[in-house]
């Protein structure tokens, strides 16, 4: 055991992030749990490595509970803060500040992703649900009309009874929507060149190669970490092989789906879309699809991830990382430096 809670030997623990990343996931109950697991010290963040302040911090700090805001942890860092053996950071990826530098010293590193990936495969399930039951162009219709139609006269396109639903990427988020997706009636397809045969079939779904997804399901949700070799991965072709009235659902990376192709796409009402995301964020003013007055289009502002009260899910997931790191458990959701290249 390296230490125990509440000990004067619990590790030296900072917050690094910014300002309202600390207000939003460690309000001052969240601090008080973290602080009964190692020795914390007390606010604000940090969001500024050079300042004197945060300086001092360095020289002593064991771990960094890092988070949105959080500045690259780079040598000249790590220089600063020759104690430091751990990350933990409290949201998804740690691409934008845990450096090579980090990986060179064995600083073990930790992440809440698994956490942040729940209300975005709810967030998916919801819009699959919904798109399915045609529920927001039935909406408009009967605002614009006011009256119900006999619902007898529901085309067989209507419905989630037996739909298709293509999943690209058994990411993290990728497996919790196959997860949340088993009590439902659907057949689930993925897409993902590292899973074989035998994964997929344990997981409950058929892989399938990439244009056989996108030509067989009533609903492609895009989980592609963006990667250079992912960047544009959704194009013209790949959206052109969709099935009239097929929703494209993308809460991944903007860039993963080429923009242009959708919106010619969407313009001319050959597939319907749920975005989340989009390339670039936010889209411009003038961009057409702003003004797109059809009901084959949702976009919403990047809400899919962990909002409100969901904060507090990604706080306490990082208390039970310190926590057993402090007690030599090791991490129950380590980031590895040699699955970076696959990860968001």
């Amino acid at each position: 055991m390296r230490t125990s809670p509440g000990d004067r030997s619990a590790p030296r623990t900072a917050l690094a992030m910014g300002p309202a990343a600390a207000a939003a996931v460690f309000p001052p109950d969240a601090l008080a749990a973290l602080g009964r697991v190692c020795d914390l010290v007390p606010p604000p963040a940090l969001d500024d490595f050079t300042t004197e302040r945060a300086r001092a911090v360095l020289r002593d700090v064991e771990i960094l509970v890092t988070g949105w805001g959080c500045p690259a942890l780079d040598a000249s860092v790590l220089a600063a803060a020759p104690r430091l053996r751990a990350v933990v950071h409290s949201a998804g990826s740690v691409r934008a500040h845990v450096t090579a530098a980090c990986w060179d010293r064995g600083v073990e590193v930790s992440s809440a992703a698994a956490a942040n990936a729940l209300p975005v495969a709810e967030y998916t399930v919801a819009m699959i649900l919904l798109t399915g039951k045609r529920v927001l162009e039935r909406a408009r219709d009967l605002r614009r009309t006011r009256r119900r139609d006999d619902p007898l006269d529901t085309p067989r396109t209507v419905g989630n009874f037996g739909r298709t639903v293509g999943i690209l990427s058994a990411s993290m988020v990728g497996r919790r929507v196959v997860e949340l997706l088993r009590p439902y009636d659907f057949r689930v397809l993925l897409h993902d060149p590292c899973v074989t045969a035998a994964e997929a079939d344990a997981l409950g779904v058929t892989a399938v190669p990439l244009d056989e997804l996108f030509a067989r399901s009533d609903t492609v949700s895009v989980h592609t970490p963006l990667l250079p070799d992912t960047r544009g991965l959704v194009g013209r072709r790949l959206i052109s092989a969709m099935r009239p009235g097929a929703v494209l659902i993308n809460t991944a990376r903007g860039a993963v789906v080429d923009q242009e192709a959708l919106t010619e796409a969407v313009l001319h009402g050959r597939v319907r879309a749920v975005l989340d995301v989009t390339d670039p964020e936010v889209l411009p003013p003038g961009h057409p699809l702003w003004d797109h007055d059809g009901d084959n289009l949702l976009i919403t502002p990047h809400l899919a991830g962990s909002q409100g009260n969901e904060w507090a899910r990604l706080a306490d997931l990082a208390v039970r990382e310190v926590a057993r790191w402090t007690a030599g458990d090791g991490f129950a959701h380590p980031v590895r430096r040699e699955r970076l290249d696959r990860l968001a």
